[in-house]
Order: C-alpha cells, then sequence, then structure tokens
C-alpha cells in the first residue's frame, strides 16, 4: 500500500511538472528568438541612423560597418544604390541588387507604408523607419531602407542565424529541466513524508491485532495519524478492552465454580473416612485428594491473569530440571536409564511454569505407564530461533496412529495426557509432534515460543 501510494504521489507529481515545464519551455524559446530579432533590429536601425544623419561615403560607411560584428553567424551589410555590397553580405540573401525609389505615397522597401516626406516606414524610409524582419533559410534578416534625401536609396540588413538568435537557450533549458528535477525530488519527498504519516499507523495497528490474535491482550494500537486511521486504533483497542475483560470474567467464574467444588469435598473426605475398611477408606481418600489438587491446579490457572499477565513466560531449563528430578526416583526405581540434555544458560519460553510442568508430567507418565520397566528414555531440551523446543523419547514400541486426538487412546488411559502437551505448546506459540524415536520408540516433540 505504501508502495501504491507514492508511486501515485509521484505520478501526479510528474504531470503537474510536465504541465508547467512545458508551457514554460515553448515561452522561454520564444523570448529567446525575440531577444536575437531584437539584437538583429536594432543592429540595422543602427546603421540606418549613421547613414541617415551622416550622408557618409562607401569607405566611410565600409570603416563603419568593419566596427560591427562580423562572422558567420552575424553580419551587417549595406547595398549602395548602384548595388554595391558593403560589408558581409548576408548568405541566402537578395545579393547586390540596386535599390530602386519608391514612388510618391508607396511604402519604399521594407516600410510600412506611411505618410510622404520620408517618416517613419515612408517612402525610402527615413532616421525613424523600423527595420523588418523576414525569415531565410537558416537565419533572419533584418532590413531597411534608408533615404539619403538625394534621391539615394541605402539598403541596409543584419543577418542571424539560427544558432545566433537562440543563442543561450540551452542554458534555460538546463535551468528550466533543474527546476523541474528539484519539484519532482520535492514532490517525492513529500509524498513520501504523506505516506508514512498514513501507512505507519495502520502497519502498527495491524501488528497489533497479530499480537491479540496471538493472546496478547494487552497490545494496544496507535491513536495517532489521520482521523480515521485513529479510529481504526481506537475501535481496536477497544475490542482488546473488551476480550481482556471477557477472559477475566470467564476464568474468574471457573475459579468460583471449583472454590464451590470444595465443599462436597469435604463432605465426601469424611464420608471415606467414616468407611469400616481401612483399606476403602485410604483408597476412596486418595482419590478424593487426587481430585482436590485437580481443583487447587484449575483455580490456580484461572486466576494466573492477576498474577503474571496475559502472556506468561519461564524459564524452561529450570522447569525441566525440576520435573525429571522428581519423576527419577519412579524410574530409578524401575531401571529406566534416563538420558537428559539441558543448556547452561536459562531459556525463557511463552509458557508458565505450571502448564510446562504439567506437559512434561503427562510425556513423562506416558513412557513410565507405557513402556516396559528397565526402557531406556531421554528428554531433550535445546533453543532454536522462534523459542524452545523439548523432546521426550524412549525405546518403546512406540505410539499408535493417531495419537495426541484428544480422548483417543488404545492403553485404557483417557488420552489427556498428550493433549494437555499439544495445548501448552500452542499456547505458546508452537506445536507438537509425534514421531520415531531413533531406537524406534516414540519421540514427542514440543516447539515453544519465545515470550
Amino acid at each position: 500500500m505504501r508502495r501504491r501510494i507514492l508511486l501515485l504521489v509521484t505520478g501526479i507529481t510528474v504531470l503537474v511538472v510536465l504541465a508547467f515545464a512545458i508551457p514554460v519551455a515553448v515561452l522561454i524559446r520564444s523570448a529567446v528568438a525575440q531577444r536575437g530579432e531584437r539584437a538583429i533590429r536594432d543592429q540595422a536601425a543602427g546603421v540606418a541612423r549613421f547613414i541617415s544623419i551622416s550622408h557618409p561615403s562607401d569607405a566611410a560607411i565600409s570603416n563603419y560597418l568593419a566596427t560591427q560584428t562580423q562572422t558567420a553567424d552575424r553580419s551587417v551589410s549595406v547595398v549602395t544604390p548602384d548595388g554595391t555590397v558593403l560589408g558581409k553580405a548576408p548568405p541566402n540573401g537578395d545579393g547586390p541588387q540596386p535599390v530602386r525609389d519608391a514612388p510618391s505615397g508607396e511604402p519604399g522597401e521594407g516600410g510600412h507604408g506611411g505618410g510622404p516626406g520620408g517618416g517613419p516606414g515612408g517612402p525610402g524610409g527615413g532616421p525613424g523607419s523600423e527595420p523588418q524582419v523576414h525569415s531565410v533559410p537558416g537565419g533572419k534578416i533584418a532590413e531597411v531602407s534608408v533615404n539619403t534625401g538625394e534621391d539615394q536609396t541605402y539598403r541596409v540588413q543584419a543577418y542571424a542565424s539560427n544558432d545566433a538568435l537562440y543563442a543561450g537557450l540551452g542554458q534555460w533549458y538546463a535551468l528550466l529541466a533543474g527546476g523541474s528535477v528539484a519539484l519532482l525530488l520535492i514532490g517525492i519527498v513529500g509524498g513520501e513524508l504523506v505516506t508514512r504519516r498514513i501507512v505507519s499507523p495502520l502497519t502498527r495497528t495491524a501488528q497489533t491485532a497479530h499480537r491479540i490474535s496471538a493472546g496478547d491482550t494487552t497490545a494496544r494500537a496507535p491513536t495517532d495519524g489521520p482521523r480515521e486511521v485513529a479510529e481504526v486504533g481506537t475501535a481496536l483497542n477497544r475490542l482488546a478492552d473488551r476480550i481482556d475483560e471477557l477472559i477475566a470474567e470467564e476464568r474468574e467464574t471457573v475459579a468460583d465454580l471449583s472454590h464451590r467444588l470444595r465443599t462436597p469435598l469435604t463432605a465426601l473426605r469424611l464420608d471415606a473416612e467414616a468407611l469400616r475398611s481401612p483399606d476403602e477408606a485410604e483408597r476412596i481418600g486418595g482419590h478424593v485428594t487426587a481430585l482436590e489438587r485437580t481443583l487447587t491446579a484449575v483455580i490456580h490457572a484461572a486466576r494466573r491473569p492477576q498474577r503474571e499477565g496475559r502472556l506468561p513466560s519461564c524459564d524452561a531449563t529450570a522447569v525441566v530440571a525440576e520435573r525429571v528430578a522428581y519423576w527419577s526416583a519412579l524410574t530409578d526405581e524401575q531401571e529406566r536409564a534416563g538420558s537428559v540434555s539441558l543448556p547452561d544458560e536459562p531459556v525463557l519460553v511463552r509458557s508458565s511454569a505450571e502448564d510446562l510442568a504439567a506437559a512434561l508430567d503427562a510425556l513423562l507418565e506416558n513412557v513410565v505407564a507405557h513402556t516396559p520397566e528397565g526402557t531406556p528414555f531421554s528428554v531433550s531440551l535445546s533453543t532454536v530461533d522462534s523459542g524452545a523446543t523439548l523432546v521426550v523419547s524412549d525405546s518403546g514400541p512406540g505410539l499408535p496412529d493417531g495419537a495426541g486426538v484428544r480422548g483417543r487412546s488404545d492403553r485404557g488411559s483417557s488420552g489427556l495426557g498428550l493433549d494437555i502437551a499439544r495445548r501448552c505448546a500452542e499456547a505458546s506459540g508452537g506445536a507438537m509432534r509425534v514421531g520415531r524415536s531413533p531406537s524406534g520408540g516414540s519421540a514427542v516433540t514440543l516447539e515453544l515460543g519465545a515470550p
């Protein structure tokens, strides 16, 4: 989206710059051409004024023309009444043709048809006559006729090639191009700033939505930027607050229900103790104790958000070491060779210590309950980029197909052990994989996400 907005702003800026630069380029070319025409018109008028006022000889005219610019691109010449060309004749000009006097009352050569008496543009042209500019192949000529009052008419021609007429046009074009590029860069920078102001809050809002969907209901979206974007962030924050409230209410309700079960449990314990058979009393009392521990764990888990936040974390190294040590008494009694591989440093994962301990207990219980005594097992914890990997494997008969599906078991159990481990892994942002160990037994891998 950011790239599309920037491309849109850049395209509009280019169109605006072109709409500005093209007419300006045409005006510059016209202005430069007018300046060149004015230069040769002034030059021709100056020579005409000299002839009209001084009535010079041909030699004096030649000397005067020698002071003017005479190059291949610029030249000035005078055609005398007898057709002699003084100075440098313009290329592609009319050649040394004699100038004939214009009849009285008719416009002289190069004049405007003014009144009699040799006024501006009058017959023969006077000191005030305006030079006329016309095009010739390769350039332009400014031409004016001068009547000296002795029935002799001189024709002055000032020539400039196209290169001379448009001298300096390239510099103006370069300046215009530089200004256009500067405007384009300013437009792009402005578009980038506008794009960031619009897209950055949206990007952060999307990141907040991903964090909320992953379980972090403490994440909040920014409420700055354009009004519409700020409204999206505000609405998402309200949704997160509501989700947070619903989770807290639900867990508190579960905790309250669990508390209510303690009273009948107490009555059941008293009834068990009142049994006449000590063996039956001990057996039922054990079941009541286990159920009471389960209720305590439920209350503890339900009220966890009040203690450690919505995203719990723990040191997986310490938890695995503690639980393996707890089970070592039983595994040593059954003469099971246990291999434990743990990192030397703490490994933080996105799971509570209680949940991770329950998951590992479920996996170790599967090993103890469903493999023959003396079957070796191993527990391995390693770090990865996304968090940590916990692997519990054994050399037993292996797990059947479909293991890990809640409530499914072919070994006489409830089938909830692997489901507990799976939910722990998925709650941390990871997953559980069930496979075969190198020795042919089962291997359960828990991928645990980082906090």
